[in-house]
């Protein structure tokens, strides 16, 4: 085959949204809401990147149990109320669910870095 390329390749994501769903292993993490236990079997991650700009992480939709076994749905808004930046009092096992996510997105050209934590 007789063939020459130029050029730099770059990825075009032209959706700015991408969710990404990962099935949790149970008993692995546990949700406590105004002292209520949830067990947690299924995240949703949403990122978006708008204008061009990095990836980031919006939200995380939890599906759990209750301990009496019914279904529930949890969000968790990870930007703060000005959306420049990670909301402060997010717990660290949600950070590694994101985490976890943004390495399965790699296929679809998420590159993501974990936001700086006080």
């Amino acid at each position: 085959m007789d063939l020459s390329a130029t050029g730099e390749p770059v990825v075009v994501q032209e959706d700015t949204h991408v969710h990404v769903g990962l099935d949790l292993r149970p008993g692995t993490l546990t949700l406590t809401q105004d002292g209520k236990d949830f067990a947690a079997y299924h995240a949703l991650v949403k990122f978006a990147s708008a204008h061009g700009a990095p990836w980031a992480a919006e939200e995380v939709k939890l599906s759990a149990k209750e301990p009496d076994g019914a279904p529930v749905a949890l969000t968790v808004d990870l930007l703060n109320d000005t959306w420049d930046g990670p909301r402060a009092d997010v717990p660290d096992a949600i950070w590694k669910v994101v985490a976890l996510a943004a390495t399965s997105a790699g296929d679809v050209g998420i590159t993501y870095a974990s936001p700086d934590r006080p």
